[in-house]
C-alpha cells in the first residue's frame, strides 16, 4: 500500500469541503433534497472519485472503468458535486438538481448521465444490482471491481439480505460494498427503528470480510479499499462509521436532517432564511 503524503491528505480534504459547500448550495437552490447523508459521505466520495476509483471523466464509459453502484440514491446530491469537482460535467450545473429536464435528479438515472452506472429509487436494490455486476464481470474475466455504496437503513430490506448471501456463497472478491453507518433514517435511529447490531458479525456470518473505519479519516478509508483488494476469497464490506450532517457541527447527529434541504429544515436553532449561509460558514470554518 503506497502512503499518502501530507500534502496529498490535505488535498483531499479540500475536495471534501468543495464537495460539502456544493452540496449546500444545490440543495438550497432546488428547495429540496436530502441533507444530512450527503454532507456525511463527502470524505469518502472525495477519495472515491480523487484516488479509489479507476475512472476516466472524459471517457466515462471506459470500459476498464471500476463501477459505483449507489443503493442509496437519495444521498446522490454528494455523487453529483463529487462528479462535478473531478471533471465530469460543469460545477455550476449541480444548481439544476431536481429541476424539469434536468440531468440531475432526486435520485440517479443511468440514461441522463454519463458515469451514472445505475438508476435507483427503491432502497435495499443496489447490492443485488451489484452482486449481479460482479458475478457477470467474473464469468467475462474483467478485472475491473464493482463498489457498492449502502445507507445502514436499507439494512432493513429483505432484499438486501439475498444480496449478502449471493455474493458470500460465489465468493465475490471483486465486489467492496460501503456502509454509511450513521445510525439515522427518516423517522429517528435505527436502533430505535429496527436494531441492526450486531453489524458486523451478521456480514461475518454469511462469509464477508469486514473493515471497520472511520468514514471522515480519508487515509483509513483509502487503507480499506486497499486491504479489500487484496482479499481474495470473499466480498468485502467496509463499515463506515459517519456523522451525519458532518461538517456542519449546528445539524451533525441531527435525524430531522435526514430530508430537509437548508431553508426548509427545523427551526430551533437556525431560521429558516439563514439556514444556507450559516451551513456554508460552518463548512469554511471546519476545515
Amino acid at each position: 500500500m503506497e502512503l499518502l503524503t501530507d500534502e496529498e491528505i490535505r488535498e483531499l480534504r479540500c475536495h471534501a469541503r468543495d464537495i460539502r459547500t456544493t452540496i449546500v448550495e444545490m440543495l438550497a437552490e432546488a428547495k429540496s433534497g436530502h441533507t444530512s447523508g450527503p454532507l456525511g459521505m463527502a470524505d469518502i466520495f472525495a477519495a472515491l472519485y480523487f484516488r479509489v476509483l479507476h475512472h476516466d471523466p472524459k471517457n466515462p464509459d471506459l470500459p476498464e472503468r471500476d463501477r459505483l453502484i449507489l443503493s442509496n440514491g437519495h444521498i446522490v446530491p454528494v455523487r453529483y458535486a463529487a462528479m462535478a469537482h473531478a471533471g465530469y460535467f460543469p460545477v455550476e450545473e449541480c444548481l439544476t438538481l431536481r429541476k424539469f429536464g434536468s440531468r440531475l435528479q432526486g435520485h440517479p438515472e443511468r440514461d441522463m448521465l454519463p458515469g451514472m452506472e445505475t438508476t435507483s429509487g427503491p432502497l435495499g436494490s443496489g447490492l443485488s444490482q451489484s452482486c449481479g455486476y460482479a458475478y457477470a464481470a467474473r464469468m467475462d474475466g474483467k478485472t475491473f471491481r464493482i463498489f457498492c455504496a449502502m445507507s445502514d437503513g436499507e439494512q432493513e430490506e429483505g432484499n438486501t439480505w439475498e444480496a449478502v448471501m449471493f455474493a458470500g456463497k460465489y465468493r465475490l472478491n471483486n465486489l467492496t460494498a460501503i456502509m454509511d453507518r450513521n445510525n439515522i433514517q427518516i423517522d429517528g435511529n435505527t436502533e430505535d427503528i429496527m436494531p441492526l447490531e450486531p453489524i458486523r458479525d451478521k456480514y461475518e456470518a454469511f462469509n464477508w470480510h469486514v473493515i471497520e473505519v472511520d468514514g471522515h479519516n480519508i487515509p483509513q478509508f483509502i487503507a480499506a479499499c486497499d486491504e479489500a483488494k487484496a482479499v481474495r476469497e470473499k466480498p468485502t464490506l467496509i463499515l463506515a462509521h459517519t456523522i451525519p450532517g458532518k461538517g456542519i457541527p449546528t445539524i451533525e447527529n441531527d435525524y430531522r436532517w435526514h430530508g430537509n434541504p437548508p431553508g426548509k429544515g427545523p427551526v430551533d436553532k437556525i431560521p429558516a432564511d439563514k439556514q444556507k449561509q450559516v451551513f456554508l460558514d460552518e463548512i469554511k470554518a471546519s476545515q
